[in-house]
């Protein structure tokens, strides 16, 4: 690590030190209680239910209606400061006292308000048609004992309703029947969570028989039930039919967005409409975020106004002390207050208030729409579109779902990673896997390769091919395939394992019944791999029914043969996060009761029965080497039943599955009656493998300055092999291991007490904790500079987090290069991302796949969602998108570098524009007795911001770009500048002011000296607007200019900009001194006639802006020469190669394309865009930058060679490239 970080903004210094105070509070959240009671719902009743008044199934995702639209938008808008600030000019501007007209102000304001509320009002619109269409989509609802036709909006709760295949639930349902038999039906939950697994739902068997409108017209059930909550995947309830109650459960729910697949109808009764649906429950805002520049611009308008307030003040002083009878020749207006020589006091409040309207263009109007078109632009057309960031296998192009951040991707310093799905590809294989002790498989994982590789040995000539037989199973060992097994020594024990993972399981079949057309819907590629597994060693489950699995077993009484054996499903004890596991009773067809079950080997093994230690021992050394080859572990146990036992132990499941009040625990503690004394069969290890380009991804963004932490459920040995094969941690790093795994913790475990646990545990962790950061601090400030790893578990996390401890965490963990988090839970992702976001304020971004990132990818400043194999959740909770990990280097490194130097330059140019034309006026001021004589005409200064300087900005604000982004990406250290804020400094800001403070004293002092002797054609002398518009026309010219001054790359559509703001500037003069308007406001009428008519105008519009902008180019060439930026070292090394931009079209060396891919995706329409815009419109990321002399070309070496210097002078600090 580049030294101990002593602050945000400064440079990497060896012997500083990152240190948080120890009394400061980090707030990490809370979770918010669930209402209690229940609701009661009688069905096919809507008297009954009347009394109960629920809500109806109408939906509205509109932000305002008709009544509240103009005062809710004005009140959004006007919680800009800015806005606010407008206002009162606008106001101001209207009273007597404004020396401009009300249109000066009014207007820009109003076209600025008119814009949003426009965008709102659009916005909302299509919300309330998408309303529109959602409530008015019809269902048949069954009245009097017939189908009816109504739309969704009119369903109550209770009424019973038939849906159809492919339809959609308009509602939370009950459901009562299907034409399926045995009550079953199949939905695909992708508007819910984008998984397109079909899930298996199956009706009570009470109800099976309410299919046709007459026999379900005499169903009058009761349900009672849990208020509406947002949980998607728990629901608890009661159906009382026929004086009995049955317990319903989420089998039995079918909530609202999710589709009806294979199955012709079913029939259901609501139980929660509209707003009350789970789904419209879930769907809470994604949290507002706002960029930390934009933080920082409203810092920047409250100093610029408190500019303004001190020369409003100033002045007001002036104007109170010029006030004087002796000036009588002035004939001061004694009846106006703010001319009144006897009430000093009064003229100088009153002219307070005259300067503010007068200066107040000093804040530019127009920033704010300025900045969010062009972010807009740059998300919609650059991020969306930029083709290095289309994968193509999956025909998925990135998407920015929030266009505030772009500049945010500039000035990440932690990244939070997932690791399943994220790192890796969630496509999980069988491997390997240990059978009664005996470890079968042959293949060599990724993570073996790589921790070969840091061991100094070369696996890949060692490796043995494996057969890959299809997608889910990469496993080979001649032992066990083909039917070999049974000539092991431990058949029996091979097909008990076999068993287990053909009939221990959630899977639906889908296709046709035969071992190469068949498909498996799973809930997690982990399931679908091991029944894939079990199939491919001769155990091939081909049928489910609600009750049965049919698995077509082949060798098993002799080699050859094949027979269809039929399990009775008896129970199924779902697997969740807390279990860790899965079990299933079934009954053999010889009436034998088997309970199988799989889960981690934590839970396992304090499950199995006494004996057999041999076997156990042997398996848990299998389980560490699985592990620490990468490989996901499940232990597989069965346990053989009584019919006493079963039935005993049946009637308590039952019991706990008809609670209505804390079912889930119950079911829980019920299962932990039945899960015990279990068997040991073996152990299975899948693997995962790394995505495509994750080290080198991981690599160059360690290269720019960002420090990377992997939060995984994993155990801790798999994570750390993880990590060493994506170049997260190496062998040159001081590891600091922080792990409840340890003989002292297992013996207070023994034990049995929780509270000495908790305590021995904390004081455990607060000891490791300081033993780190002392060691931390030796090695940091050595001359070795070491770079330093975390890595700690869940357990310990949880005792890291408390008040108490969470600053010496935070100490410890910001000074070291990685960190690795095992065992995590959802919640302590958050609470990570938190603590470092809000403890240490710095930028953060997190990035997930599946569900359980969804609270990390929301706490953190910048959430990244991958679209991968789990699932849509983290997409829609996240606000850029991407298909592969990979493309983070160039998201950030390309995208958030530009990004964020070219909002930082329109930012600054817009204050240096608007304090260099204010200051003008504000020089006039003391030329005029303080009186607050305006020197400009209202219109000018009515269009200053939004025609005359408009464009140019917006303009640099799309298309400057320092370097190429194949430079940015070869050079990854140019991203520091943006983690330093290095663009947006006060110093930074500070130059600008000067500049402009400069510049406005020559154009306003120059011009008044210059024509106070100069004439026009007939010999007069030139008046106030005469030369309040040669001023005006030198302070266009000037700060357009300064913008091109300020271009790294000047392209036709800078000048095409610049020259037509200046083009419109005199277009827009000549019209209007052309037009005779009335006499109050004829000041302007043939003036720029009489101008252009003398040699002086011409003299004046070359020499001002070349005089005001020559300490400018002074400036910019010392800079450039003698404190360069990174940038423009890269610059001037790579100066004289041509970049072979290419605007509209894909690029040449896209060599991860073929050409029908190229055109397929230039031809597609994006997500809510209709631009055929293709590739990246400004680069040819396919073009790769040498230096000079390896590309061939002669550069003789100069004394003024800035990146020669910059070599020279940065040659004894290896660590900044």
């Amino acid at each position: 690590m580049p030294g101990w970080r002593g602050s945000r903004g400064g440079r990497d210094v060896a012997t500083s030190v990152d240190h948080i105070p120890s009394t400061r509070t980090v707030r990490l959240g809370r979770v918010q209680p669930q209402a209690p009671g229940h609701r009661t719902i009688f069905c096919n009743n809507r008297e009954a239910n009347a009394i109960a008044k629920h809500k109806g199934n109408s939906v509205s995702t509109t932000k305002y209606d008709v009544l509240t639209f103009l005062p809710k938008g004005l009140f959004e808008q006007f919680r800009r400061v800015a806005n606010l600030y407008f206002l009162m000019i606008s106001i101001l501007s209207c009273t007597p006292i404004s020396p401009v007209s009300p249109i000066t102000n009014v207007l820009p304001l109003t076209l600025v308000l008119l814009v949003s509320l426009i965008k709102e009002a659009w916005e909302d619109w299509k919300r309330f048609q998408n309303d529109l269409t959602i409530n008015n989509t019809m269902v048949e609802v069954l009245q009097d004992k017939v189908w009816v036709s109504m739309p969704w909006k009119k369903l109550q709760v209770g009424d019973l309703v038939k849906v159809k295949q492919d339809g959609f639930f308009p509602a939370d349902l009950l459901f009562l029947s299907s034409t399926n038999p045995d009550g079953i039906c199949y939905i695909e939950t992708a508007n819910l969570d984008g998984e397109t697994n079909l899930k298996i739902r199956k009706a009570l068997e009470k109800t099976w028989d309410y299919v046709t409108p007459e026999s379900a017209s005499e169903f009058k059930g009761e349900v009672q039930c849990e208020q509406p909550n947002n949980s998607l995947y728990t629901f608890t309830g009661n159906l009382i039919i026929s004086q009995q109650t049955l317990p319903v459960s989420p089998n039995q729910l079918l909530l609202r967005g999710c589709s009806l697949r294979n199955t012709e109808f079913i029939v259901g009764a609501v139980i929660f409409t509209g707003h009350e649906t789970k789904v419209m429950m879930n769907s809470m805002k994604i949290p507002s975020k706002r960029s930390t520049l934009e933080k920082k611009l409203d810092k920047l308008i409250l100093v610029v106004f408190g500019v303004l307030v001190s020369m409003c003040l100033l002045g007001a002083i002036g104007s109170g002390i010029f006030i004087n009878n002796k000036y009588y020749y002035l004939h001061f207006d004694t009846a106006e207050s703010q001319f009144d020589p006897d009430n000093r006091f009064v003229v100088a409040i009153l002219t307070f208030f005259t300067l503010l309207t007068l200066y107040s263009p000093i804040i530019p109007i127009s920033l704010y729409v300025s900045v969010e078109m062009i972010k807009f632009i740059q998300s919609t057309q650059f991020i969306n579109n930029d083709l290095h960031m289309y994968h193509v296998e999956s025909n998925t192009p990135a998407s920015a779902r929030t266009s505030n951040l772009n500049e945010e991707l500039g000035q990440v310093e932690y990244i939070f990673s997932d690791k399943t799905g994220t790192l890796t590809r969630n496509l999980m294989e069988f491997f390997k896997c240990s059978i009664d002790g005996e470890i079968y498989g042959t293949g060599i994982s990724e993570i073996e390769i790589g921790t070969a590789q840091r061991s100094g040995v070369n696996l890949e000539a060692h490796k043995q091919p494996a057969s890959v037989k299809e997608k889910g199973f990469n496993f080979d060992d001649p032992r066990l395939m083909r039917g070999s097994w049974r000539s092991e020594p431990n058949p029996e024990a091979c097909k008990e394992f076999f068993r287990c993972l053909a009939i221990c399981h959630t899977v639906l079949p889908e296709g046709e019944e035969t071992p190469e057309k068949i498909r498996y819907q799973a809930a997690s590629p982990d399931e679908a791999a091991l029944v894939t597994a079990a199939k491919n060693f001769g155990f091939f489950f081909y049928k489910r029914t609600p009750t049965t699995i049919y698995v077509r077993e082949s060798h098993v009484e002799m080699m050859g043969k094949v027979q269809d054996v039929p399990y009775e499903i008896l129970n199924v004890l779902e697997f969740n996060s807390t279990r860790k596991r899965q079990s299933v009773v079934c009954r053999y067809p010889d009436g034998r009761l088997t309970l199988y079950c799989k889960g981690a080997d934590t839970v396992i093994y304090e499950r199995l029965a006494d004996g057999n230690n041999d076997l156990k021992k042997v398996s848990r050394e299998h389980l560490e080497q699985f592990g620490a080859a990468g490989l996901r572990t499940l232990c597989l146990a069965y346990r053989n039943l009584s019919s006493d036992v079963y039935d005993n132990w049946n009637e308590k499941y039952i019991q706990a599955k008809s609670s209505l009040r804390d079912r889930e625990k119950k079911l829980d503690e019920v299962a932990e009656l039945i899960e015990k004394e279990l068997i040991l069969i073996g152990c299975t290890a899948i693997e995962d493998k790394l995505q495509e380009g994750v080290p080198e991804c991981i690599e160059t963004l360690s290269r720019a300055g960002i420090k990377i932490w992997v939060l995984t459920g994993d155990k801790m040995e798999t994570a750390i092999n993880i990590a060493y094969a994506c170049k997260l941690i190496n062998n040159s790093m001081k590891q600091f291991i922080i792990s409840s795994e340890t003989d002292a913790i297992r013996e207070v475990e023994d034990r049995g007490d929780q509270i000495e646990l908790a305590r021995y545990m904390k004081e455990c962790v607060r000891n490791d904790l300081q033993r780190c950061y002392e060691e931390a601090k030796q090695f940091l400030t050595s001359t070795t500079r070491t770079k330093l790893a975390l890595i700690i578990d869940g357990k310990c996390l949880m005792y890291a987090l408390d008040p108490n401890l969470r600053v010496m965490l935070l100490n410890l963990s910001l000074n070291c290069s990685a960190v690795v988090c095992c065992r995590v839970s959802p919640l302590q992702k958050a609470q990570v991302t938190s603590l470092v976001r809000k403890g240490a304020n710095r930028i953060t971004l997190s990035i997930g796949d599946g569900a359980n990132d969804v609270s990390m990818i929301q706490a953190a400043h910048v959430g990244v969602g991958i679209s991968g194999q789990e699932g849509m959740q983290a997409v829609m909770a996240s606000d850029f998108a991407i298909a592969q990990f990979r493309f983070l280097s160039e998201l950030l490194l390309v995208h958030g570098r530009w990004s964020y130097h070219r909002i930082c330059k329109v930012v600054t140019y817009f204050f240096y524009k608007n304090l260099a034309f204010t200051l003008t006026q504000f020089w006039f001021t003391f030329q005029t007795g303080f009186s607050g004589q305006r020197f400009y005409d209202d219109w000018f200064q009515s269009l200053f911001n939004v025609i005359f300087t408009a464009l140019p900005v917006i303009v640099i604000g799309l298309f400057d770009k320092d370097v190429s982004a194949s430079l940015s990406k070869k050079y990854p250290e140019l991203y520091r500048e943006g983690i330093r804020n290095a663009f947006f400094k006060w110093r930074v800001v500070a130059t600008w002011a000067f500049f402009a403070l400069y510049q406005s004293l020559i154009l306003h002092y120059f011009i008044v000296a210059s024509s106070s002797r100069a004439m026009n054609s007939s010999g007069k002398m030139f008046g106030l607007w005469d030369v309040s518009t040669m001023a005006f026309t030198v302070v266009v010219v000037t700060v357009n200019l300064r913008l091109l001054m300020m271009c790294n790359t000047i392209t036709r559509w800078h000048i095409i900009s610049v020259g037509g703001s200046i083009l419109l500037w005199f277009i827009f003069i000549f019209i209007y001194s052309g037009v005779i308007l009335p006499r109050d406001q004829e000041n302007i009428y043939f003036v720029i006639y009489v101008l252009m008519s003398t040699l002086y105008f011409y003299l004046t519009l070359i020499l001002v802006p070349v005089t005001a902008l020559f300490v400018d180019f002074l400036y910019l060439g010392v800079q450039r020469w003698f404190f360069p930026y990174d940038y423009q070292i890269v610059q001037e090394i790579h100066r004289h190669e041509a970049d072979n931009a290419r605007i509209g079209l894909l690029e040449i060396g896209n060599d991860h394309l073929s050409q029908d891919d190229a055109r397929r995706y230039a031809m597609m329409q994006l997500p809510g865009e209709k631009s055929r815009h293709t590739g990246f419109a400004f680069d040819s990321p396919g073009y790769e930058s040498f230096f000079a002399s390896q590309a061939g070309v002669f550069v003789p070496q100069k004394a003024w060679d800035v990146a020669r210097r910059a070599s020279m002078r940065n040659r004894g600090k290896p660590n900044t490239r």
